[in-house]
């Protein structure tokens, strides 16, 4: 077995980069929860709106944060009512005013996170792995990325024996640095157990 490297962190500083930003000398324990804590909040609280990213960033007394959504429209709200609710909700969890800023993904195929989780969605729902697969990979390509690469691993069907299911398109060049490459995975969550779903976008 080879040695596996995370696409992402094997690009931070080249072709990506972080998704928390701020330094710190003293407190960087608590930051490090606080990012988690904020992380975690926003997924559970804006979950059906299809979370891509979410950035943070930090400056002496400012936290900023910077959320990537599908439906932007769900989390601002009527009126920019859902926002002021989770900016309340922010300053209780985080004890500081934040600033929170939504931003709309213009082509959701070419994010992995939310190829990833569309797989998983539809592995809970019983449908055909090999289908479900090949679907969302043309859909992938079909939005003018150079290749992908989906790999789901578990007891796929219920099977006794687990195992692994490929689909590749094109090329993913994981060891070209330059290479701009988006990777995410999932868990789907079966009364047979977990199937984990990983996918690379190769997107220029």
């Amino acid at each position: 077995m080879g040695t596996k490297t995370h696409p992402i962190g094997f690009r931070l500083g080249i072709t990506e980069n972080w998704k928390s930003r701020w330094y710190s000398d003293k407190g960087y324990r608590e930051n490090v929860i606080q990012d988690y804590k904020i992380r975690r909040y926003l997924k559970d609280k804006v979950k059906t709106a299809g979370i891509a990213k979410i950035e943070i960033e930090r400056a002496l007394n400012q936290l900023k944060i910077m959320i990537s959504v599908v439906r932007p429209g769900m989390v601002i709200g009527r009126g920019g009512s859902g926002i002021e609710l989770l900016k309340e909700d922010l300053l209780k969890l985080v004890g500081t005013k934040t600033d929170l800023t939504v931003e709309e993904v213009k082509d959701p195929e070419l994010s992995a996170k939310l190829m990833a989780e569309s797989i998983v969605v539809q592995i809970e729902k019983r449908r055909r792995l090999k289908r479900v697969m090949n679907y969302t990979a043309e859909k992938v390509m079909s939005k003018g990325a150079k290749g992908v690469k989906i790999i789901c691993s578990g007891r796929l069907g219920g099977a006794e024996i687990a195992r692994s299911e490929k689909v590749v398109r094109k090329s993913v060049p994981a060891q070209c640095l330059r290479a701009k490459i988006d990777f995410a995975r999932a868990t789907a969550h079966t009364t047979y157990g977990t199937v984990g779903a990983k996918v690379w976008i190769y997107k220029e």
